[in-house]
């Protein structure tokens, strides 16, 4: 029975992290399955949910430990089984204003007490064409529970749009539900 993973890759950026990783995960029969891998700071940042036979499971994890006499450190966790959760909405939310410390720490804080798990989030800053200043962005996706209104969140990210000084926007989805 297969046994899935979701690992961790981060080292100094350089050619040939996702070839290395890749190459090691198909030599023990892992099926490459999710991923986001990205650079920043000259730092490469891997995750990555895969699936491995049960027997070839402790060869591979000696395998990616040994990576690290190629610079590339692997962390590994079993996924664990969980129910689909039912009755969430998936929001897109995005927020541009005047770059300043706390963004995020604000809104994240805003969702977490509202039970509101933050499933994605890309952050970027640029300067803005007309002033030169430097502006903040987020695109999360979220996973709504039931019990959270979207008037209710909505009225919520409105009133801490104000106080951050930035423009937050939700759009939401239906995420498809269970037989």
């Amino acid at each position: 029975m297969p046994v899935t993973l979701v690992l961790t890759a981060t080292s100094p950026d350089k050619p040939g992290l996702i070839d290395l990783l890749s190459t090691t995960l198909a030599a023990h029969g892992a099926n490459w399955q999710h991923s986001r891998m990205a650079t920043l700071g000259g730092q490469f940042a891997g995750l990555l949910q895969a699936s491995v036979p049960e027997k070839k499971l402790a060869a591979l994890e000696s395998a990616l430990e040994g990576l690290r006499r190629e610079g590339l450190t692997v962390t590994i966790a079993a996924e664990p089984a969980r129910p689909p959760a039912l009755g969430l909405r998936r929001v897109k939310l995005e927020t541009t204003g005047q770059d300043r410390p706390g963004i995020i720490k604000e809104i994240a804080h805003a969702l977490a007490t509202r039970g509101v798990s933050i499933d994605e989030l890309e952050s970027t800053c640029a300067s803005a064409s007309w002033s030169g200043e430097v502006m903040f962005k987020i695109t999360a996706e979220l996973s709504v529970p039931a019990g959270v209104a979207t008037e209710q969140l909505c009225a919520v990210l409105e009133n801490l749009g104000n106080e951050l000084m930035v423009d937050i926007a939700i759009e939401e989805e239906r995420l498809p539900s269970s037989p």
